[in-house]
């Protein structure tokens, strides 16, 4: 069996990941759900970090009461990054989650993560 988590080297880890992304953020792109914000990775890092992006997830329970809502975000939202992660290369990207999100099912998740994910490639 094939499995597709994201590894911790496709993770922001850190307070500090966090941190630099939202200081030195590059480009955004946004909806009522969702809001991405990306930072490019400094050039001093290791290289093998730079192959890959790295997502972080700030789902908060202000914004989605429930955690199955939290949950479903977390894992459509992963699977979305994953399938996109080449053309993302060397990008630190925190998604927040918007009220928009709220009662929204797998598909329309996705449905609006694609394009959003798309615009930061566009930016870069």
């Amino acid at each position: 069996m094939m499995r597709y988590r994201l590894s911790s080297k496709q993770r922001l880890l850190t307070a500090t990941d966090y941190s630099k992304v939202f200081a030195n953020s590059c480009c955004k792109a946004g909806d009522g759900a969702f809001l991405l914000l990306a930072a490019q990775r400094s050039p001093h890092e290791d290289q093998l970090e730079n192959i890959s992006a790295r997502l972080g997830l700030v789902i908060a329970k202000k914004k989605l009461r429930r955690a199955v809502d939290r949950n479903r975000v977390k894992r459509v939202s992963r699977e979305s990054f994953r399938l996109l992660q080449q053309s993302l290369e060397g990008l630190d990207i925190v998604l927040l989650c918007r009220s928009g999100a709220v009662g929204l099912n797998k598909r329309e998740i996705h449905d609006h993560l694609q394009p959003l994910f798309l615009k930061l490639v566009d930016q870069i």
